[in-house]
């Protein structure tokens, strides 16, 4: 049994002093860690808000380039002058700009900063030396027009005068092209049956299920102010149901009258000579023809030169 001797307590004091130190010890480590972390943390709080004030700094800077650039390109245009250097470096800063709104979900590097800093500081350089530019080409411009009122002047003088003897040259040039316009005269179609024999009706009446091929034949009427060259003539053949018959594989295809496309059966070259020349086409639709009244067109340079009809019983 342990005497409770004042040796004993002393040491008893001593060791729960001791504790007391080394608990004391250990809370002041303890504390002083949680501070360095605190340190740490609020450092790392403070690169990371640096970082991003920097980015969003430079994508400032970045959409104020491209903003620049864009009146540049808008001023250049407004002068009529091409500026397809000015587009390549709108898209190349559009292509920088997508790099840096991508750093807001991605590290933003110090060698990512400066790399965009050099860039900027090129365009921005690009950026003065356009305007300087485009400020000498104003300039220009507006001696040019001062010179060009000046000329202008004399011109509206003229124009008058051109206008007039334009519009005089233009209907003359009108009633040129009706008068050499070709006429079709006497146009005959006949049938071709399937043994190969020919048929022609004054009235031009014909059983359909006889008709393997059709011939449609006219002359040329005398012309002395059609130039003698080489011409075309279309030939429409047109079903009772108003559709004019067109297949590529027979020769057909369209052509433009007055600015409206047409759709033709066969056409024709030939060289247009004023000796009343005789022409022809032999159209083989390789189907069965329809019963009713068909209407034959022959066009050439745009003007209708001939109409006929013929009826399939």
């Amino acid at each position: 049994m342990s005497v409770n001797t004042p040796e004993n307590r002393s040491n008893r004091k001593l060791l729960i002093g001791g504790l007391l130190v080394v608990l004391l010890s250990i809370n002041g480590i303890l504390i002083y860690m949680n501070y360095q972390k605190k340190e740490k943390t609020e450092e790392q709080e403070e690169i990371i808000r640096v970082k991003n004030s920097e980015l969003e700094n430079q994508i400032k800077v970045y959409e104020a380039l491209k903003s620049d650039f864009e009146r540049q390109s808008q001023e250049l245009q407004a002068m009529g002058l091409e500026n397809d250097s000015l587009e390549a470096k709108i898209a190349a800063i559009n292509a920088d700009l997508n790099q840096l709104r991508g750093f807001r979900k991605s590290s933003y590097s110090l060698a990512d900063q400066r790399r965009f800093r050099d860039r900027a500081s090129a365009f921005e350089k690009q950026l003065k030396e356009k305007d300087a530019e485009i400020a000498r080409l104003k300039e220009d411009n507006e001696v040019l027009y001062t010179e060009n009122t000046g000329l202008k002047v004399t011109q509206n003088r003229l124009t008058d005068s051109l206008t007039t003897m334009k519009t005089t040259n233009k209907d003359l040039s009108e009633k040129v092209k009706v008068a050499s316009r070709l006429e079709a005269q006497n146009i005959q179609v006949n049938i071709i049956n399937q043994r190969g024999k020919e048929k022609e009706d004054d009235d031009n009446e014909y059983r359909a299920k006889r008709v393997d091929k059709i011939r449609v034949a006219f002359k040329l009427a005398k012309n002395d102010v059609a130039p003698k060259e080489p011409k075309t003539v279309y030939m429409r053949l047109i079903e009772p149901d108003g559709a004019a018959l067109y297949n590529l594989s027979m020769g057909g295809g369209s052509f433009d009258v007055d600015g409206e496309g047409m759709y033709y059966t066969a056409k024709r070259d030939f060289v247009f000579d004023n000796t009343q020349q005789q022409l022809s086409f032999l159209y083989d639709k390789n189907a069965e023809y329809k019963k009713g009244q068909h209407t034959i067109e022959l066009y050439s340079d745009g003007f209708l030169i001939g109409k006929t009809n013929f009826v399939l019983k």
